[in-house]
């Protein structure tokens, strides 16, 4: 989760000092670290190692014992793929049409339909439990992590604290790295499962490990905050417990989409042209999540495709090619046919796109642009 937002996580009480200690060491060749790109496995790094015992040497000063840092750094090390992506995270900005063209995709709705029915049960005991509506939680979980299919698998520590030693957010992951290694002393997780995005967002709903100490519940009664588990349950219920206490209030909606000529209330229009929302305080609590209007839009309106709504009413204008998003998803499909494939066909024009874009163009003698036009979609007619 971003650092305007989260979340969501305890003294080596379930697993014990001792069984931490006996645990069986994570070799890089284990199927955690092997599946990783080469970037985001550990690799030699001398200044980190130093960083490293230097933060051993203050560790004292946290509340972490010397047992617990021992055990949580073993087998981690410096991931050279963390600090790029840190350092090439854009300041692009996605228009709120291609914002939920993913957030709210068919494939998202369907399988949130499903995810939504298999969990039924303990959705409504959330919703009954914390008062927050259980499509908005389910939603959550859908952008946040798939459903649960896409949780990462980057060894929190060694992300945390490549990212502490790397500086330029150094304070924050430092922070971030302490709270990661007082969830091992707590007992929650093991070492070796506790893992998650590069940035160190963990588990269903992707929860920074302060944000964990902060909201993460047991709701299934096995002494562990367990968000990593095949069952969601206990990363749902940090979810409706993080959106409780930040403010939500029962039985309201978290906006609607409305005409263009109506002013009452707080309305928004994130895209010039297109759809208008009234917005509620509950919208602002989803914001707490994630500090972006197109997010909390986002979540709101697959919790509404999920309880079976339909799409919004208000078409999108054409993008600044003149194209409509009928106009992107028709080229995306005649691309992929002429042999170029788009990897997918959602009206989104992404990286993919404008390498098959780029390679078409290359093909044809034309500048390789990578940028689509209404005149390539004819010519590719």
């Amino acid at each position: 989760m971003k650092t305007t937002r989260r979340h969501f996580g305890i003294g080596i009480a379930a697993f014990g000092l001792a069984a931490c200690s006996r645990a069986a060491p994570q070799s890089f060749a284990d199927p955690v670290v092997a599946g990783l790109p080469a970037d985001l496995r550990p690799v030699p790094n001398a200044d980190y190692d130093a960083w490293v015992s230097s933060f051993r040497g203050r560790a004292g000063g946290y509340g972490l014992s010397t047992d617990i840092i021992a055990y949580g750094f073993r087998n981690t090390g410096y991931l050279p793929g963390v600090v790029t992506r840190d350092r090439n995270q854009t300041e692009f900005k996605r228009s709120l049409e291609d914002y939920l063209a993913i957030a709210a995709s068919d494939e998202r709705i369907t399988k949130g339909r499903a995810a939504f029915a298999r969990h039924r049960p303990t959705l409504a005991a959330l919703e009954d439990r914390y008062g927050v509506d259980a499509a908005i939680i389910a939603a959550i979980w859908g952008l946040e992590s798939f459903y649960g299919e896409r949780r990462g698998d980057v060894p929190v520590v060694s992300a945390t604290s490549t990212l502490a030693y790397d500086g330029r957010r150094g304070a924050f992951f430092e922070q971030q790295l302490v709270a990661a290694l007082k969830i091992l002393q707590a007992g929650d997780i093991t070492a070796e499962r506790m893992t998650g995005s590069w940035a160190g967002a963990m588990g269903h709903t992707q929860f920074i490990p302060t944000s964990y100490q902060s909201f993460a519940v047991d709701f299934t009664g096995d002494g562990r905050r367990d968000i990593w588990s095949e069952d969601p349950s206990d990363a749902l219920a940090s979810t409706a417990a993080y959106l409780a206490r930040n403010g939500w209030t029962a039985g309201v909606r978290w906006g609607d989409e409305v005409d263009a000529d109506t002013s009452s209330g707080t309305v928004i229009q994130p895209q010039p042209g297109g759809p208008r929302f009234a917005v509620t305080g509950n919208f602002r609590v989803i914001k707490r999540y994630n500090n972006s209007d197109a997010y909390a839009i986002g979540v709101g309106h697959l919790a509404d495709r999920i309880s079976g709504a339909g799409p919004l009413r208000t078409q999108f204008p054409p993008d600044e090619n003149g194209m409509t998003k009928e106009d992107r998803i028709a080229l995306q499909e005649r691309l992929t046919a002429a042999g170029f494939d788009t990897n997918g066909a959602d009206g989104v024009i992404g990286p993919n796109s404008r390498k098959a874009i780029s390679a078409y163009q290359s093909s044809r003698g034309l500048p390789a642009t990578g940028e689509p036009s209404l005149t390539l979609l004819r010519g590719l007619g």
